[in-house]
């Protein structure tokens, strides 16, 4: 099976941006894009109307599958890219498409200032469901955005990448997760830094009523289950300089904050489905509506 960079394109801002991140991803993996453009079916009134039709609808996405698969080609030469056209209902296909793949790349609409990143409910069935990594990119990325200022001070593709971010939950690393990180840090030849958010325990306030504060104690100890966590996988890939950042903060909020000069935040999702079904678990909901940074989402057991 071809293993493919994958990218839901229909025409958007969010989804031109998350294109061109795609095609530079599978630069570096050496992998080939995937271009996937779903079209919905058209209702019954409409595809029998004149000029609004199906055939109207399917032309307009041929033309905009060559033309950007065209574009991607000429501004990225040394990869390969290939096109796919589907129809039917989008997070079902692109969820398929996803597992099909080493990653799926989907865009998020910017909403702006603290407000966040809206996926739309699409993104969120297919983050929710999918087998394999997929990364989100907002509107508006730039290539640049993701490196460090050249000497000059000036925003430049050509400088080292910024630190790869990934959010850890030091109560069960998962080795998925973990590999994924150190791999993209790696290819990058950046930084991992290595985010673990915690809280004292609200029993510990009680203690300090009565003249004991444990909390540097706790601190401690949050530092080195994070340290022990990483250590086979320093190991593994010693050429990655690791920043280990413990903080006493929600998990969400540590890694939020740590996201703002990343080039990518690493997040995982477990695939262990509760009564409700599938889900995203809250402090990846939040990461992926407020990291200004593209966001891998990465599912795990």
């Amino acid at each position: 099976m071809l293993r493919t960079v994958t990218v839901g394109l229909d025409g958007s801002p969010e989804s031109r941006a998350a294109a061109e991140w795609a095609a530079r991803e599978a630069g570096l993996l050496g992998l080939t894009l995937k271009i996937v453009h779903v079209r919905e079916p058209a209702p019954a009134h409409v595809a029998q109307a004149p000029l609004v039709g199906t055939e109207t609808s399917q032309n307009w996405m041929e033309t905009l599958a060559r033309e950007s698969a065209q574009g991607i080609a000429l501004r990225h030469p040394g990869v390969e890219v290939i096109r796919e056209l589907l129809t039917g209902r989008p997070a079902d296909l692109l969820t398929t498409v996803a597992d099909a793949a080493e990653l799926l790349v989907l865009g998020s609409r910017g909403l702006g200032g603290a407000g966040g990143f809206l996926l739309g409910s699409v993104g969120l069935r297919v983050v929710a469901h999918a087998e394999r990594p997929v990364v989100l990119v907002r509107a508006g990325e730039q290539a640049a955005d993701e490196h460090l200022m050249d000497p000059a001070g000036v925003p430049s593709a050509a400088a080292p990448f910024r630190p790869v971010v990934l959010g850890l939950d030091t109560e069960d690393p998962d080795g998925t997760l973990l590999d994924f990180a150190f791999d993209s840090a790696a290819r990058r030849a950046a930084p991992l830094r290595v985010v673990h958010g915690w809280t004292v325990p609200p029993t510990y306030e009680y203690t300090v009523a009565v003249g004991y504060d444990p909390r540097d104690t706790f601190a401690r100890h949050m530092a080195a289950e994070l340290a022990e966590a990483l250590r086979p996988w320093r190991q593994k890939y010693p050429d990655v300089e690791v920043v280990e950042a413990s903080r006493n903060r929600t998990p969400a909020a540590a890694v939020v904050d740590a996201a703002r000069d990343a080039s990518l935040v690493v997040v995982g999702r477990r695939t262990r489905h509760g009564a409700l079904g599938a889900h995203i678990g809250h402090v990846t909901h939040a990461v992926i509506h407020h990291a200004p940074a593209p966001v891998a989402v990465v599912p795990h057991g």
